[in-house]
C-alpha cells in the first residue's frame, strides 16, 4: 500500500515537471529556428530537434506561426540522467502571444479530468498537443515506463502576463491527472523579451526522472472580425535566438544560447 500512495505520488509531480520542461524546451527551440540542437555537460546531454512554420516571416511585424519540437535527455554512458530540478529560458523580443478573444480554461475545469473530458471541457482554450515519457525508478527495482498526453491549454493572466495549463493523465499505476500553471513573463533584457522558469517537484524521493517528449504549439482564431494567431514572430535583423539554463540534483548546469538564421520576406 505504502509504495501504491508513493507511486501514485511520484507521477503527479511527475507530470508537473515534464509539462514544465516539455514546453519550455520546445518554445526556446522553435523561437529559436532551431532544427537540431545537442547539449553536453559532462555525462548529461539534452538532444532536441524544433522548429516553426513558416519559416520566412515579415521585417516589421508579426505574424501567425506554428511551434513544433521534441528532445530527450540521455547520458554518455546510457545510464540514467540525474534528477532535473530547475529550467529557465529567455526568449527572442522578435515574437508575441497572442490571446485577445480566446477562451480561457481554469485549473477546477481541468481536475481529476481524463484527457478526453478535458480538452471536451475546454476545446476553445486548446493551443497545443503533445506527448511525454518518463522512468520512475525505485531501488532495487527495474525501471517503471510512465507516458501520458500532453494539452496545452489557455489560462487566466497572471500579473498581466499570459499563462496556460499542462495537463497530463496517467493510468500508471493508477489514475491521476495533474494541472500545471506556466506563466509567460514579460522581460526587459537585451535581445530577450519574455522569460519562462520552473522548479521542479522533488519526484518520489528523487526517483522520477522525465526522458523524453514531443509537442506542436499554434493556434489561429477569428475574434470581432479580425484574424487571430497564438504564436506569432518577426524576423528584422536575419536570426532569432533563446538562451536556456538546465540544474540538476547532482550539481550540473546545462547551459544553452540559441542563434539560428531567419529569412526576411516583405
Amino acid at each position: 500500500m505504502h509504495r501504491a500512495i508513493e507511486g501514485r505520488r511520484a507521477i503527479r509531480a511527475l507530470a508537473a515537471a515534464f509539462a514544465a520542461v516539455l514546453v519550455l524546451a520546445v518554445a526556446a527551440n522553435a523561437l529559436a529556428g532551431i532544427v537540431k540542437v545537442r547539449i553536453q555537460a559532462g555525462n548529461i546531454v539534452a538532444i532536441g530537434e524544433g522548429g516553426f512554420t513558416p519559416t520566412a516571416l515579415p521585417k516589421n511585424v508579426d505574424a501567425p506561426i506554428t511551434i513544433f519540437g521534441k528532445g530527450r535527455l540521455t547520458t554518455v554512458d546510457g545510464s540514467l540522467p540525474p534528477v532535473l530540478k530547475t529550467i529557465e529560458f529567455e526568449f527572442d523580443k522578435h515574437g508575441s502571444v497572442q490571446t485577445e478573444g480566446l477562451p480561457k480554461c481554469s485549473s477546477g475545469q481541468l481536475q481529476a479530468t481524463t484527457v478526453p473530458a478535458a480538452r471536451k471541457r475546454c476545446p476553445g482554450a486548446i493551443v497545443g498537443k503533445g506527448s511525454g515519457h518518463a522512468v520512475v525508478k525505485f531501488p532495487e527495482q527495474p525501471p517503471i515506463p510512465v507516458s501520458s498526453p500532453i494539452t496545452i491549454f489557455n489560462g487566466p493572466t497572471i500579473k498581466g502576463d499570459p499563462s496556460v495549463f499542462a495537463h497530463f493523465y496517467t493510468t500508471v499505476p493508477a489514475p491521476v491527472a495533474f494541472v500545471i500553471p506556466i506563466r509567460i513573463e514579460t522581460i526587459h533584457n537585451g535581445r530577450y523579451g519574455y522569460r519562462v522558469n520552473a522548479e521542479i517537484p522533488k519526484i518520489a524521493g528523487g526517483n522520477g526522472i522525465p526522458l523524453s517528449g514531443q509537442i506542436t504549439i499554434g493556434r489561429k482564431w477569428t475574434y470581432k472580425g479580425v484574424n487571430h494567431s497564438y504564436i506569432n514572430a518577426r524576423c528584422p535583423d536575419g536570426r532569432l535566438q533563446a538562451v536556456g539554463r538546465f540544474g540538476f540534483n547532482d550539481g550540473t548546469v546545462l547551459r544553452g544560447s540559441f542563434v539560428n538564421p531567419c529569412k526576411t520576406r516583405g
